[in-house]
């Protein structure tokens, strides 16, 4: 009798401590996705002369991931996976032509899952690749960004310091206009008035930014942070494909933009343009921070801020995304989550982007759905030095991929050509070990980590959702209407 008393002394002591945590408001999402940034952020010390104070700021607010990779290094289907919780080599998406709507029904996106669970769910600018959009999954979406899209160059005018619009499809020049006259303006005001408006649920905000992607136009005060005799080129090795096989020279395709860059002499002058985009940016994110700051909603907001993927400037005599090596794969990640990450936090720990989706229904308490291909990091966002065992893997076009751990990244192409490089002792992977019997080990260590099933390319027109250069690249065809 006398334990039952006790029994029901405690049960009536815990019932209001459970009444409270199931009363207690569930946390809002930030959701800030950047295109073609890669590891040129202050807080990941790539590149010093790279400037970001308002993502730095946002850095030392949470947790960083040093390396933090795409599921691919293409627009198209780096949204669609992290997107959809499953990776390229499940669907078949690969590139920017293929309709990931095909093959991804409505009822699998994490937008899906943060409605069903009662959340108001809305967006603006590129989160998926912007070729094909299903704006059936939000309850709001931007409609117009000022221009169309966000590579638009309508109303923009050359700055008088401008040379002409680039280099082949390397498109840049600086502009006499102000900050609003580029549409991540207007994409950015758009959160900004989201954030200060009043929700009833708990909200999920997602705010796409187009730059630094192509054309790297921005006004001229950017271009000015960074003075191009001071500029200083990324590393590079004048004969870094000699060891790579044919499948990754295949993918650098030396002859074409790295070759043109260094005929116009223009190289500092790109890096400048990439540089300055960047900056522009980071002032569209300090924006939006500071709305955050200002709103009801500061307190109880995970953000989740990410790059699509990488970006070569020359390294490998490559340029833009579309290869397996560090620069076009490695990308910004940031966390903050109220409760769960320490301001000021770095994690080391080797992860991939299809860890986005199941981190933040976790985080929320919104049940993982089934199909998802990735894993929760929460114990990483509470201690950064937590066990992790699984890979970083990437996949660029059919059965191609990397595999990426701490220390090591190995690739293996269709043909079976293979990379492995020493991330410790060679981070600028300039000598690859595949072919050294000495680390025949490492290697099927490390294959042990590829996909067991690769699905067919799901096709499309050519030249259907090709990126628009903005006056640079044309698109081939046209794209179906939305479903």
């Amino acid at each position: 009798m006398r334990s039952l008393r006790l029994l029901v002394l405690a049960a009536a002591f815990v019932a209001p401590l459970l009444a409270r945590a199931t009363d207690a408001p569930r946390p809002n999402v930030l959701f800030i996705a950047i295109d073609d940034l890669r590891d040129w952020v202050g807080f990941l010390q790539k590149n010093p002369q790279t400037r970001t104070p308002n993502m730095d700021r946002l850095a030392k607010l949470g947790t960083i991931f040093t390396r933090a990779y795409c599921a691919a290094p293409v627009c198209n289907p780096s949204r669609a996976a992290l997107m959809s919780g499953l990776r390229p080599f499940t669907t078949g998406v690969y590139e920017n032509n293929n309709d990931w709507r095909t093959v991804i029904p409505p009822e699998l996106p994490l937008t899906t899952a943060f409605r069903n669970a009662g959340y108001w769910v809305g967006g603006s600018g590129k989160i998926y690749h912007e070729a094909y959009v299903r704006r059936s999954e939000w309850d709001d979406y931007l409609a117009r960004e000022g221009g169309g899209n966000g590579n638009s160059q309508k109303g923009l005018k050359p700055s008088a310091k401008a040379k002409d619009d680039g280099v082949g499809g390397i498109k840049f020049q600086p502009l006499d206009n102000e900050d609003n006259a580029l549409p991540d303006y207007q994409i950015t005001d758009w959160g900004i008035e989201q954030l200060g408006k009043k929700h009833d649920k708990p909200f999920f905000l997602a705010v796409g930014l187009h730059k630094p992607h192509l054309p790297w136009n921005v006004p001229q005060k950017y271009y000015d942070l960074f003075p191009v005799d001071q500029i200083v080129l990324p590393p590079y090795l004048a004969n870094d494909l000699d060891d790579v096989p044919p499948s990754g020279v295949k993918m650098a395709k030396p002859n074409g933009d790295h070759a043109a860059i260094v005929k116009s002499g223009r190289w500092k002058e790109a890096v400048q343009a990439y540089l300055a985009s960047i900056a522009y940016t980071d002032m569209n994110i300090g924006r939006l921070l500071d709305a955050l700051d200002k709103s009801a909603y500061r307190a109880n907001t995970i953000i989740c801020l990410w790059g699509d993927h990488g970006w070569h400037l020359g390294e490998k005599d490559h340029w833009r995304k579309f290869a397996l090596w560090e620069e076009a794969t490695r990308a910004p990640l940031i966390w903050i989550a109220p409760g769960v990450t320490k301001p000021g936090t770095v994690c080391d720990r080797p992860i991939d982007f299809m860890t986005i989706y199941p981190t933040l229904t976790d985080l929320c308490g919104i049940p993982t759905p089934k199909h998802v291909e990735g894993s929760s990091i929460r114990a990483l966002l509470a201690d950064p030095k937590s066990a992790w065992t699984q890979p970083a893997v990437t996949t660029y076009k059919f059965k191609n991929h990397a595999v990426r751990v701490e220390g090591w990244r190995y690739i293996r192409y269709e043909n079976g050509d293979e990379e492995l490089y020493n991330e410790v002792a060679d981070p600028n992977e300039w000598k690859n070990l595949a072919k050294d019997p000495a680390f025949a080990a490492k290697k099927a260590e490390l294959a042990k980590f590829l996909p067991d099933h690769d699905h067919a390319d799901i096709g499309g027109r050519e030249g259907a959702g090709a990126e628009d250069f903005g006056g640079g690249g044309k698109k081939k065809g046209k794209n179906k209407k939305a479903p």
